[in-house]
Order: C-alpha cells, then structure tokens, then sequence
C-alpha cells in the first residue's frame, strides 16, 4: 500500500493541507450544496477536520450549471454572511471548476483561484476534443490551468503518456482526497497511487458535495488513515494560497 508516512504518532486532522481548493459548498448553485444551512455545516465540519480556508469551486458547466461570477460570488456572500453570524472565522474565498468542452469560452475574465490559476476538468468518459490546445490557450493568456482529479479520467487508466505530456507543457495537476481512500473504486485509487508516486500531483482538494463525501473524509482524517496514506506528500495549496483572499 501507497504510503508517503511513516507510522509514528496518529494525526487526526487535515492541517498538514490546511487550504481546500476544491469543493462544492456554496448554496444551490450546482450539484453540491443544496441549500445555506447545508453549506454552513459543511463550512463548519471542514474547520472541525483542521481546514482554515476554503476555496469554492462550483461547477461552470453551460449544459447543465451555466453560473457566471454574479450567480457564484452572491452564494459566496450569502454564505459568509451566515458565517459572519456563526462566528466561522475560516477563510472563504470563490474560483470555479470549468468544463472544457465545446461550449468553453476564453472570452472575459475568468473565475479563477488567486487571479491566475484556473481549475479545470473534462467528461469522465472521453478526453476534451483539444484539450491540449486549451491548456496551451490558457498559458498564453497568463492563467496556470489546474486539471482536476486527473485520476478519475478513466481513458488515462491504462495510458498515462497524455497526463506525463500535459505535466510537461505546465499543466498543474489536483488529486481528490477521497480518490486514494478508494472511494471512487479500485481503478481510480491505484492511478491516483501511480501518480503519486511519480510526484505528478501539486494540489489536493475535497471535491465536497454531499454528506457521504463528507462522513467519508471525517472518518479517514479522524481515524489518522488519510494522514498515513498522503500525509507527507508534498502539496503545495499552502505555499500557492496561504495568503489567498
């Protein structure tokens, strides 16, 4: 088993990572959180695991969540508000998570995280018709694409060359926490595995959106097993965003 710590003392919170950069807690904007009293529980339960800031990333989607920065930053000030009330004192700032298909447009300013970095993602299913050229596009502009959960990609599970190759062009990479718990299935987490061994992931982020993400994360941090699987891996969300916001 994949390991990047050796078994000392249990760690039993996710300050080692400290910043989420992924995560689908702003109220009733996409498939995440439904509604402000969910997003506020979900704000407070990642503060109890040891996150002191968060960045929202919902979905840009325009076939199914066509949001924009208004719709994304009035959920973002809704939900600060509520924690305002509650005394949250985390960090919550807003980028987005773009699909790259046919419909994605360079046009404007984008939401991104810390002005430049740009998270984006594909169909699980089949790889973004000139990604490539994308991901070169948006280099060009000055952004620093993120590919989210690259290990999710099932047309990568038997071939690797094209994440190596985007690695190489300057693509960033992001592992989803729950993908080396297995969540997602035993494919997923023995390519998250791969790629971790091979140093290609810089981020890593929650992906959050509903409670059985959630109680999945709690008891992996809690129980120490998260810590002792990636603990020691050296992501880079503080050194990238610690001053964020």
């Amino acid at each position: 088993m994949l390991s990047f710590f050796t078994k000392k003392n249990k760690v039993t919170d996710i300050s080692w990572l400290s910043i989420d950069i992924h995560s689908h807690i702003l109220p009733g904007i996409d498939d995440g959180s439904p509604d402000l009293a969910t997003s506020l529980r979900f704000v407070k339960s990642l503060q109890e695991l040891g996150f002191d800031q968060l960045i929202a990333t919902p979905h840009i989607y325009q076939e199914l969540y066509p949001n924009t920065k208004e719709t994304i930053f009035n959920a973002k000030d809704l939900l600060q508000q509520e924690m305002d009330k509650g005394n949250v004192s985390l960090k919550l700032s807003a980028g987005a998570e773009y699909m790259v298909d046919q419909d994605f447009k360079m046009d404007g300013p984008l939401c991104t995280l810390d002005q430049k970095y740009l998270l984006i993602e594909m169909s699980y299913l089949n790889e973004s018709p000139g990604i490539s050229q994308t991901i070169f596009d948006l280099e060009i502009k000055g952004y620093k694409p993120i590919l989210a959960h690259p290990e999710r990609y099932t047309f990568y599970f038997k071939d690797r060359s094209r994440l190596r190759r985007f690695k190489e062009k300057g693509c960033l990479m992001q592992l989803n926490l729950l993908s080396i718990l297995g969540y997602y299935g035993k494919d997923v987490k023995q390519l998250a595995e791969l790629m971790l061994k091979e140093k290609m992931y810089d981020f890593a982020g929650t992906d959050l959106h509903h409670d059985k993400h959630l109680s999945t994360l709690m008891e992996a941090v809690q129980g120490g097993k998260l810590y002792n699987l990636i603990g020691n891996y050296e992501f880079k969300n503080q050194e990238v965003f610690s001053i964020y916001v």
